[in-house]
């Protein structure tokens, strides 16, 4: 009988995934990716206050942490065809360009670095040769051999202590780490600095959000008036703080993230051609010139791919019942009129039905259902969704920074065009799309400042806001590019209250089960692709083409009893 590899939890992640893998030999014959953890706050928001959902949806996750917020208030607007002021927008896109550029850096360097970063490797390294290479890659101050030789001391006092603590119980010494010891004291002492500079760079969200993680947010506009005669408002001192933070962004990510990639990756070719999974690529679009009304302003386009033809961008409706639709034949939920009919998002429901074994269990039957996450589909293909998606899009439709970045990586790496679709391609894409968004944030930055100059300081439009000039009946989609890939709220309202809530999130579309076609999730299609183990007991392969994804499970709990009855409700603030 063929060994079946179960690892779970997969960690370095948010939330709670399981994958298991059926072998055949040292190869990943068929992969199986199962949410062991239901979300169900769409049931938490039925007759409330759409006013209010942000508050509620935003916290479905505390690591991507405004991407519900702006979603969720989106989907009210949109309903209510209730229009933003443009420096909402503006101060909109700034938030969100935050939130990619802190979560990206921080997901490679504390959550997938180390499935490539040998940490105890680096106790054998030359400072001296450690300071060489990183001077050979950029300007970046800290880089002496003083510096380095620092660091090793500090991590051999980790080590000699038996202290790891967040370097503990990880794979160090496999045979699948190549970088040498310099490249791997270089990483960490990153790490390390990177944990510094994101407690600078989420000072943004705090501006104009009040608070991190889960800022502030408003439908019909921003929670953060604009006075330069306030100490309470948004003023000057508060604008030059903003523009600190985006010079830091930019500095971190071009003379260390960039870098450090493009090193790192040098020494891992072979994954150029591992963990392609679908070929199927879609991209709802985001961060708007000038309103979401107006897709072609679109800083990152909408459209979906197939099987890799990059010549043609396929249009997307997210309101067609045809198009955008969940299944649920392998889930752990019912829908009324049976588990193989799909449902698009308006007409969603969410009916918990687990089936599954009584934990603990040493495997799952994936001939049924198997995990807590539905299944979407585009016109009933699988999709992946997030920054190769994104770069992809932007590349087709002619973006010309992006074929720069994107034709100077495959040039410095030596690598084929067909690299871009793999788990090393996704993890350079994720990379690159931070360099285009942290110049994209001055953009941003100065149209708000010249709005203010010009005597434009509004950012609330009241004209919608009692429910009294509502319809009483309406719907609407709230849709944007999160930083793990396409992210969309529907609402239904009735007589000013919520009837119906479903929220259709990135990891969704990456690591949803198989459906009734019993056609593979994006996960389970990518470790499908030519992946070998080379110890089958410490599968770091596996972690790698996952953590590519950067996975985010939901984060907020929803216990109920056997009659469907809350019992308790837990949330990660």
């Amino acid at each position: 009988m063929a060994e079946r590899i179960v690892v779970d939890p997969i960690t370095r992640i948010e939330g709670h995934l399981r994958i298991e893998a059926q072998m055949e030999g040292d190869q990943i014959a068929s992969a199986y990716s199962s949410g062991t953890m239901v979300r169900g706050i769409e049931l938490i928001l039925r007759g409330r206050d759409p006013r209010d959902a942000w508050a509620y949806a935003q916290r479905i996750c505390g690591v991507c942490t405004l991407v519900h917020g702006i979603a969720s208030v989106r989907a009210v607007e949109n309903a209510l065809n209730y229009p933003i002021p443009p420096n909402a927008q503006l101060i909109r896109n700034l938030m969100i360009g935050a939130q990619y550029i802190h979560d990206h850096v921080m997901h490679f360097y504390h959550l997938h670095a180390l499935d490539w970063v040998d940490v105890v490797s680096a106790l054998s390294a030359d400072p001296a040769k450690t300071s060489e290479l990183a001077q050979s890659l950029s300007n970046w101050p800290k880089a002496s051999p003083g510096y380095f030789a620092d660091m090793r001391k500090k991590l051999k006092g980790f080590v000699e202590a038996g202290q790891l603590g967040i370097f503990a119980k990880a794979y160090w010494g496999h045979s699948a780490y190549k970088l040498p010891p310099e490249a791997n004291l270089m990483a960490v002492a990153h790490y390390l600095e990177a944990l510094s500079w994101q407690r600078d760079v989420v000072q943004l969200h705090t501006i104009f959000g009040g608070k991190n993680p889960h800022p502030n947010f408003l439908v019909g506009g921003t929670a953060s008036p604009i006075d330069l005669n306030s100490d309470s408002a948004i003023n000057m001192k508060k604008l030059a703080q903003v523009q600190n933070v985006i010079d830091k962004m930019r500095s971190f990510v071009d003379q260390v993230y960039l870098p450090d990639t493009l090193a790192i990756a040098g020494f891992y070719k072979e994954w150029g051609e591992r963990g392609e999974g679908l070929g199927n690529f879609l991209c709802y679009g985001d961060l708007p010139g000038t309103s979401m009304d107006d897709p072609d302003s679109y800083f990152f386009p909408a459209g979906v791919i197939l099987d890799r033809d990059i010549s043609t961008v396929h249009p997307l409706d997210m309101n067609n019942s045809d198009e955008i639709q969940e299944f649920v034949a392998h889930s752990w939920y019912d829908y009324s009129d049976g588990k193989e009919q799909p449902k698009h998002p308006y007409d969603g429901e969410t009916n918990l039905n687990y089936t599954g074994p009584k934990p603990p269990y040493k495997q799952l039957d994936v001939e049924q259902a198997y995990s807590w996450m539905k299944a979407p589909r585009w016109k009933g293909k699988p999709m992946e969704v997030g920054p190769l998606a994104r770069v992809l899009m932007l590349y087709a439709k002619g973006h010309e920074q992006t074929q720069e970045l994107v034709n100077m990586t495959l040039k410095t790496l030596d690598l084929p065009v067909r690299a871009l679709f793999s788990t090393l391609g996704r993890t350079a894409a994720r990379t690159l799309e931070t360099k285009i968004l942290a110049d994209a944030m001055q953009g941003w930055y100065d149209q708000l400042i010249a709005n203010i100059k010009a005597g434009d300081t509004k950012t609330f439009n009241e004209a919608l806001w009692d429910p009294s000039t509502w319809p009483n009946q309406c719907k609407g989609v709230g849709f944007m590019e999160a930083p793990r890939g396409a992210l969309g709220h529907w609402v239904v309202i009735e007589n000013g209250k919520i009837s119906n809530y479903q929220a259709v999130v990135p990891s969704t579309w990456n690591a949803g089960p198989r459906d009734a076609q019993d056609q593979a999730g994006a996960y389970e299609a990518a470790l499908q692709d030519n992946h070998q183990l080379a110890d089958a007991k410490q599968p770091v392969e596996i972690l790698r083409t996952i953590h590519s994804f950067d996975p985010c499970i939901a984060c907020a709990v929803h216990l109920s009893d056997e009659d469907g009855e809350e019992l308790l409700q837990l949330k990660v603030t």
